[in-house]
C-alpha cells in the first residue's frame, strides 16, 4: 500500500500519482506540463510505469494539467475506467477534443518548419481518436456518492470549489485487515466566490495530498479586486485603448463573465463592445447552465431571477476564425476574453500580438501563468515576448489581479486543512518549490502540522502511517 508521486510534484502542472494497493495500480490525476517549449516537450517522455498495468484513473478535475495526458495514456496501452465527477465528464470532452485539433495543427506548423530544414518530421501527442477511446473510458459519479472501483479500493468525490466539477478525491484503501484513507485536494477554489461552493470539510484522513499553487502568496480581497478592475477599465476608456483578458476556457472565462455583467452599469460598460473569443469557452458556458445544482446560494438565487447569468448586452460570441481576426482591426473600445489562459497559444496570441506595442492598450492576468509561458513573461516585467517567431516590444500596461484565481491563497488552503480534526500528515504537490516551501513553514509553526513538500519519484508508505 504505497503512493509514490510522479508529476506536478516541486511545480505546478503535470498532475499525476501514483497509488498501489495489492496487485492494483491507480492514477490520480493524468495532466499536461505547461510552460516553456522545453517544458512541454516532456509529455512526450515515457511514463515512469507501463500503461498498460493501470487498472484506473481518478480525475480531479478537467483543466488540462490534470487531464491533458489521458489521451496518451490511451495510446500507450491503458485499457482501464477513469472516474471523474459528472460535470468534470462533460468538460472533458469539450477541453479534449479541442486539444487534440490544437496539437494536430501546432504538429502539422512545426513539420512544415522541419522540412524546410531537412528535419525528421514528428507525430501529434495525440490525435482526435485516442481522445474519443478516453471519453469512452470515462465513468460519471456525483459529489459524495461512494464507489468500489477494485476490490479494497472505494472512491468519493468531495466539491473542490475551483471550476465546475472540480473534485477533492477521498480514496479508501484496504488490504486485508489494515485500512486507510487519503484525500487528494485537487485543485481548491478560495473562499466565498461567485457561482461555485467554498470546498467541502473533510474531517479525517489518515494522509492528505494538498495542493500549493498559491500556497507563498495572498490574493487580494474581491471588493479591492472588483475596484481595481473597475479602475483599470476606466483608465483604458480614457486612454482610447482596448483589454485584453486571457482566460481558461473552463471556469475563468465564466467568472469574468458574471462579473462583467454583476457590474454593467458602474463600469460604463455600454461604451464598449466585449468578446467571449473562444468556441470552446462557449461551449463550456453551455455545460455551466446545465449544472444548477452545483451553484452557490448566491448564483442560484440570480438563475431563478433573471433565468440567465447576469446580461451582457454588447457580448458577442465569436466562434470563427474569421469573427476573431476581425477584432484585430479596432484600435480601441474592446473588451477581449479569449484563451490560452497562459498565453501560450489559442486567440488571444493573435490579439496581444496586435495590442502588446500599443501604449494605450492594458492587459490583465487572471489566472496562474507557468514558468517558461508567454503569460508568465509579461507577468515578471519582460518588455520584449516572441510572439508566433516576431519580437514583439510590451508597452501596454500589465495588471496581475490574484483577486480572480479559481486558486486558494495560503490562507485559504491553511484553511482547509484545519477542517481536519486529526490534524493528519500532509504532503504538498502541484506548486514551485518556493510556494510550497512557503505554505509548509506556515502550516508548521501555526498548526504543528506534520507537513513535507513532495519530490518526484518520492514514495509513501501508506502501511507505515
Amino acid at each position: 500500500m504505497k503512493l509514490e508521486f510522479f508529476g506536478a510534484a516541486g511545480e505546478v502542472t503535470g498532475s499525476c500519482h501514483i497509488l498501489q494497493v495489492g496487485p492494483h495500480k491507480i492514477l490520480l490525476d493524468c495532466g499536461m506540463i505547461q510552460g516553456s517549449r522545453k517544458d512541454e516537450d516532456r509529455n512526450r517522455d515515457p511514463f515512469p510505469f507501463a500503461a498498460d498495468t493501470i487498472d484506473a484513473v481518478v480525475l480531479s478535475h478537467t483543466h488540462l494539467d490534470h487531464s491533458g495526458r489521458l489521451p496518451v495514456l490511451v495510446k500507450r496501452g491503458f485499457k482501464g475506467p477513469i472516474y471523474a465527477q459528472n460535470a468534470t465528464k462533460d468538460l472533458c470532452r469539450i477541453l479534449l477534443l479541442d486539444a487534440a485539433d490544437l496539437n494536430e495543427r501546432d504538429t502539422e506548423a512545426e513539420n512544415r518548419r522541419r522540412l524546410r530544414k531537412g528535419l525528421v518530421t514528428i507525430e501529434p501527442l495525440y490525435r482526435r481518436e485516442h481522445v474519443l477511446d478516453t471519453l469512452k473510458r470515462l465513468d460519471g459519479l456525483g459529489y459524495r456518492e461512494r464507489k468500489e472501483i477494485l476490490p479494497g479500493i472505494t472512491v468519493c468525490f468531495y466539491d473542490a470549489g475551483h471550476i465546475m466539477g472540480s473534485a477533492i478525491v477521498e480514496v479508501t484503501l484496504r488490504e486485508g485487515a489494515l485500512q486507510r484513507t487519503l484525500v487528494f485536494s485537487g485543485d481548491l477554489g478560495q473562499y466565498d466566490t461567485p457561482i461555485l461552493h467554498d470546498p467541502a470539510v473533510i474531517e479525517t484522513a489518515d494522509l492528505v495530498l494538498m495542493e500549493s499553487t498559491y500556497g507563498g502568496r495572498l490574493h487580494r480581497d474581491r471588493d479591492s479586486t472588483i475596484s481595481e478592475i473597475g479602475d483599470i477599465i476606466q483608465s483604458a476608456a480614457h486612454e482610447h485603448g482596448n483589454i485584453l483578458i486571457p482566460a481558461f476556457a473552463i471556469g475563468r472565462s465564466q467568472d469574468v463573465l458574471y462579473m462583467l455583467g454583476n457590474h454593467y452599469q458602474p463600469w460604463k460598460l455600454d461604451n464598449w463592445r466585449v468578446f467571449l473569443d473562444s468556441p470552446m469557452a462557449i461551449e463550456v458556458s453551455k455545460v455551466y447552465w446545465d449544472y444548477p445544482h452545483l451553484y452557490d446560494e448566491e448564483a442560484t438565487k440570480l438563475r431563478k431571477r433573471l433565468n440567465e447569468m447576469p446580461e451582457l448586452k454588447n457580448l458577442h460570441l465569436t466562434e470563427t476564425v474569421q469573427e476573431s481576426r476581425v477584432i484585430n482591426r479596432l484600435k480601441s473600445g474592446a473588451i477581449v476574453i479569449a484563451g490560452s489562459g497562459m498565453c501560450n497559444g489559442g486567440r488571444i496570441v493573435h490579439h496581444l500580438k496586435h495590442n502588446l506595442w500599443r501604449r494605450e492598450c492594458h492587459v490583465i492576468i487572471v489566472g496562474y501563468q507557468a514558468r517558461g509561458s508567454l503569460g508568465r513573461q509579461l507577468v515578471d516585467g519582460r518588455q520584449r515576448v516572441r510572439i508566433r517567431g516576431e519580437t514583439i516590444k510590451v508597452a501596454a500596461t500589465i495588471h496581475t489581479v490574484g483577486g480572480l484565481s479559481a486558486h486558494g491563497d495560503q490562507s485559504d488552503l491553511a484553511r482547509w486543512y484545519r477542517g481536519f480534526e486529526n490534524q493528519p500528515p500532509l504532503y504538498l504537490v502541484h506548486g514551485e518549490t518556493a510556494s510550497a516551501q512557503a505554505l509548509a513553514e506556515k502550516l508548521n509553526t501555526e498548526l504543528r502540522a506534520p507537513v513535507t513538500v513532495a519530490h518526484t519519484g518520492q514514495t509513501v508508505d501508506l502501511a507505515s502511517l
